[in-house]
């Protein structure tokens, strides 16, 4: 992979040519909280944050999307409408990205989602590594402090500049339209391999699963009958916000709606959860997960057993949101597998 280096005075001059070109997406703060939004100028733009509190998913997958029109004459008039606005994101980082290299995966898997992938392929992704993990953090135990792909390009400080790493034709084209860069040097990639390697002990020692990432499929197979899916149930609200600001769920209900001339409407998917009480509702009014601890263990064994089988790799990059928002403290997956080992 090629790496070219920017001085910090011509990386401040391409985020400003990038911004002043836009629409470019990036990292802004409001009362200590990190969230994805569209940038004014390059003075908004935080680059040193832990974690945003919604994943860059809402650009790929957004919390409401309009699938079709349609009319009602004498005979129905369909509208498809696939929606794929131009957009730069600047600023995520590895353990997002690779959430989105695993959406790209499923949603282009079998019956592919025509919205999904004009939206993703309209998108350009400008990653950063990490300068800080937040205190939920442990993608050091879910291999995700680094990505090889998806990215167009990726920008790592290190003492003599901003190393990027081209990833795509589309972001060398970029970093050689808005900023001058200088070949590395052997001394440039030591240095970012060095940076990489220090990932590894960014997220707190507590934060880290004692189990190999590999093994976990086999430890939750294991342990269907552990007491800890009843006693961490009990406390469950059954309010969705695990699944809300995940960045691998992707679960969407499709619903309807008439304008008030009953004339025409719109069909739109809109973000779902399966900690949701009706999420395995169906028509007849029977709930196949009616119970909280059903619905409790199968988040888990969604991303950890159903989905490790077609990806290969679990369904979590260790970002912590989940247990970041959860009121009664049950959604951590490090502390319910390392109680699970603890009991094997």
């Amino acid at each position: 992979m090629q790496i070219r280096i920017l001085k910090r005075e011509n990386f401040n001059k391409f985020v400003k040519n990038l911004v002043e070109n836009g629409p470019v997406a990036g990292v802004k703060e409001k009362d200590g909280k990190y969230f994805f939004d569209l940038l004014s100028s390059p003075e908004e733009l935080i680059f040193d944050y832990d974690v945003t509190v919604l994943p860059p998913k809402k650009y790929v997958m957004p919390q409401k999307e309009t699938l079709l029109k349609f009319k009602i004459n004498k005979k129905v008039e369909i509208e498809p409408v696939i929606d794929s606005p131009t957009l730069t994101i600047l600023g995520i980082h590895p353990y997002d990205l690779k959430a989105i290299n695993q959406l790209d995966r499923l949603f282009e898997e079998n019956n592919p989602d025509g919205n999904y992938l004009k939206r993703r392929r309209a998108i350009t992704f400008l990653a950063f590594t990490p300068k800080r993990a937040s205190k939920w953090a442990f993608w050091n135990s879910m291999d995700a402090t680094y990505v090889s792909e998806g990215f167009d390009l990726l920008f790592t400080d290190i003492d003599n500049g901003i190393a990027v790493e081209i990833g795509t034709q589309r972001g060398e084209d970029l970093l050689n339209k808005y900023a001058k860069s200088d070949n590395a040097t052997l001394e440039d990639a030591e240095a970012l391999e060095k940076k990489r390697r220090g990932l590894s002990v960014m997220c707190l020692n507590e934060r880290r699963i004692n189990v190999p990432v590999s093994k976990l499929s086999a430890l939750l197979e294991n342990s269907k009958t552990s007491e800890v899916w009843e006693k961490k149930s009990e406390k469950c609200y059954s309010c969705g916000s695990c699944n809300i600001v995940c960045p691998t769920c992707y679960c969407f209900d499709v619903r309807e709606e008439l304008d008030l001339s009953l004339k025409s409407g719109s069909r739109f998917r809109v973000w779902d959860g399966c900690l949701l009480e009706d999420f395995a509702k169906i028509g007849s009014g029977e709930n196949f997960r009616e119970e909280p601890k059903k619905r409790y263990m199968h988040r888990f064994s969604r991303k950890w057993e159903y989905l490790e089988k077609k990806l290969k790799e679990p369904a979590c990059v260790g970002c912590g949101r989940c247990s970041s928002v959860c009121l009664p403290d049950i959604a951590d997956p490090v502390k319910i597998f390392n109680i699970l080992k603890e009991e094997k």
